[in-house]
């Protein structure tokens, strides 16, 4: 009996590396802008920074991020809330919305200055 599991296997990472090559190419994104990202949804989802009590409402127009952005970016926040930011390219841009994908193109050098107005989160 001949398994073709290790066949689809390959092609499935060839396909996925393809996908990442393509999504970097078409965006000008590399995978620090897509940690970024992560860091800033974790942010999204817990201005706190996971301390205990510490509840923040946060404007997030101010920070130049629309409604509709941060809600995206609070379900992906949700989703790797104490995950790495180094989450595969192609994951993360799947989960992102036509306006979430749009802003990112436009920001992805600022987003570091969110992550700096904010405490680290605890990791504990």
């Amino acid at each position: 009996m001949i398994t073709i599991y290790p066949l689809l296997r390959r092609n499935i990472m060839v396909n996925r590396k393809e996908e990442i090559v393509k999504i970097q190419q078409e965006t000008g994104l590399k995978p620090r802008h897509f940690a970024d990202l992560i860091r800033t949804a974790q942010i999204v989802c817990d201005p706190g920074g996971g301390v205990s009590g510490r509840i923040l409402q946060v404007d997030w127009s101010s920070f130049g991020i629309p409604d509709p952005v941060a809600e995206n970016l609070k379900i992906l926040g949700q989703q790797y809330q104490y995950a790495s930011p180094h989450v595969p390219i192609d994951t993360v841009w799947q989960q992102l919305t036509p306006d979430t994908r749009n802003w990112f193109m436009e920001h992805k050098e600022e987003l570091w200055q969110i992550e700096e107005a904010f405490p680290a989160l605890d990791e504990d």
